[in-house]
């Protein structure tokens, strides 16, 4: 795993190559946690505090985060929770989930797993969680990673997704990519594009960001009450298990 100074050190395109070398996955935590810093613009924890809020967790509730990642989310979810309630972060990356585990508040636990495949102890959950991470999950394993979700939810369930608005000017695009890591979209050809409209259910090309999965969450069985914008990279679908 490269030091912070060996990332600062490196050019885009050495760290992009990097991250397609783990085709879906993030195993570079400390580079993964500075270009977000530099991707957010300074506005990292204030984006993440307001889709915190946004998941509509509160005192005593069970949060699944779903690709936690380095636990940034699960960080900002911890206090809102507070007291009585648990944050669970499930990540298939176990650098990630070591990361985590170092910074984890008491009320936080990390587990190594899959979205596709949640055998999570705990549940059912209030709300389930996911930011910048369906974009990683293979294309046609998606659908079934968003019917896990609604699964291990409770009825009136809450379920936030979050995932990167693709700038339109290419640099900047790519530049983006590095703040959401790699697609699992390597099979899917230029058809995965992001020109096919947030019902697509579909997400961008190899190592860029991608649409909001909404038909995925409509499909699953959720009944979707919001989508919206952070400015200045993310944007979010809200919806809750009938």
């Amino acid at each position: 795993m490269p030091t912070e100074q060996e990332v600062t050190g490196m050019g885009c395109g050495k760290l992009l190559r990097h991250h397609h070398e783990h085709s879906g996955t993030i195993d570079h935590p400390r580079a993964y946690e500075l270009f977000s810093r530099l991707g957010y613009a300074g506005r990292r924890r204030l984006v993440f505090t307001q889709l915190a809020a946004l998941a509509g967790a509160g005192p005593g509730d069970r949060v699944l985060d779903v690709g936690c990642g380095t636990g940034y989310l699960t960080r900002r979810l911890a206090p809102l929770v507070a007291p009585g309630g648990r944050v669970v972060g499930v990540d298939p990356a176990p650098r990630m989930i070591a990361y985590a585990r170092h910074r984890s508040p008491a009320n936080c636990v990390y587990l190594v797993g899959e979205g596709q495949s949640l055998d999570i102890p705990g549940g059912p959950f209030d709300v389930v969680v996911s930011s910048l991470a369906v974009h990683h999950i293979p294309p046609e394993a998606r659908e079934t990673a968003v019917r896990e979700m609604f699964r291990v939810l409770r009825p009136g369930g809450r379920l936030l997704i979050a995932e990167l608005r693709p700038p339109r000017r290419p640099l900047v695009r790519r530049l983006t990519g590095l703040v959401s890591g790699p697609t699992s979209d390597a099979a899917s050809g230029p058809a995965s594009g992001h020109g096919r409209g947030h019902d697509s259910g579909e997400l961008g090309e190899p190592g860029e960001p991608g649409e909001m999965p909404v038909a995925l969450v409509r499909a699953a069985g959720f009944r979707v009450q919001a989508e919206g914008d952070l400015w200045p990279l993310l944007g979010y679908v809200r919806a809750v298990k009938p």
